[in-house]
């Protein structure tokens, strides 16, 4: 059951988040698009803050130098969910669901342009795979090719959250409730402000009430079980079973919204599926990842010489003492050792 449990965490985060799409595409019906990201945010961090009440162990607390990585954080997650309500409020629940994969391929490029992390062959496939089926979905139908407007809300808000997601990792090691209670509260209120300038009405008690459930769940539990199983997991199998969201998300608006399934979404959610293998694909195989060294000894014109080997690779099985042994071809060693001169 230990072993299963954090699988069942990492599901549970999945399918919290899901449920944010579609049901947020009923209550926009009563409540305006700011003014229910707002609500969204301020229900997360309000549940969360009191989850914190009752949690002794809240790690490391944020330093001023983390400053402008929660700065960061704080405006990008105003700005997110206020495209993302409004491109659902113009496009449908089932792409909007499905376009959200778009956020893996745009934390990545980030990460890679500005944050100067490495990208593997497997993710670039990812990334080209996923931004193809983006376009498919984005395109309006009828006579000509334009871009609807519900898309390009959608994929601003998953720009927005790749570079929030770049902003959060740098911060990730220190109190995970402390960090989402500041993005819930000042997120939520960020956008709050901006819906009053924008002069958006307040929705009934029983709207608002809805919106802030919604949001504790959709945003508050989902981080807590994404984090729970994060613990037992890492964070490479976490993220490929939250890979399941966009899907679970666009079979719920099927059901509970009775969307039309059309042709145009099946060969993209085709495309998508593909590109999604390749980011669990890459991040199982990181998670196997380690270093390790090895002597080698081999003969030269009658002596002896020893080199040691430090290097990263992947096996696909290994004993729990984290001793293995695999065969090196020469070349190989050669190029190993070059590697490391």
């Amino acid at each position: 059951m230990n072993r299963i449990r954090p699988i069942i965490f990492a599901l549970m985060a999945a399918v919290f988040y899901a449920v944010n799409v579609p049901v947020s595409k009923v209550l926009l019906t009563n409540v305006e698009p700011t003014v229910m990201a707002a609500l969204l945010y301020l229900g997360a961090g309000i549940g969360v803050g009191i989850m914190a009440l009752f949690q002794k162990e809240r790690g490391e607390k944020l330093t001023k130098s983390d400053t402008p990585y929660v700065i960061g954080m704080i405006a990008l997650d105003i700005a997110a969910p206020i495209f993302l309500m409004m491109g659902i409020s113009y496009g449908t629940s089932s792409d909007a669901s499905l376009l959200g994969n778009f956020e893996i391929a745009a934390t990545a490029l980030i990460a890679l342009f500005i944050f100067k992390e490495k990208v593997s062959a497997r993710l670039w496939t990812a990334i080209a795979l996923i931004t193809v089926s983006s376009i498919i979905l984005s395109l309006d139908g009828g006579e000509g090719i334009r871009l609807s407007a519900g898309s390009v809300f959608v994929l601003l808000s998953t720009v927005c959250w790749g570079f929030e997601n770049n902003c959060t990792r740098n911060i990730s090691s220190k109190s995970t409730y402390e960090i989402v209670i500041l993005k819930g509260i000042f997120s939520g209120l960020g956008a709050l402000v901006i819906a009053l300038i924008k002069g958006e009405a307040m929705p009934g008690l029983s709207y608002a009430a809805c919106a802030l459930v919604l949001g504790f769940v959709a945003y508050g539990l989902s981080i807590f079980f994404y984090i729970r199983a994060q613990n037992s997991l890492g964070a490479a199998k976490t993220s490929a079973y939250y890979a399941a969201a966009p899907f679970v998300g666009a079979l719920l608006s099927f059901a509970l919204l009775k969307e039309k399934l059309t042709g145009t979404y099946l060969a993209a959610a085709a495309v998508m599926i593909v590109g999604t293998a390749f980011v669990v694909a890459d991040t199982l195989r990181r998670r196997h990842e380690h270093t390790h060294s090895h002597t080698l000894t081999h003969t030269h014109d009658g002596s002896t010489h020893t080199h040691v080997v430090s290097h990263t690779h992947g096996h696909d099985h290994y004993r729990e003492n984290g001793a293995h042994g695999h065969r090196h071809s020469r070349a190989r060693l050669e190029r190993e050792l070059m590697a490391h001169v």
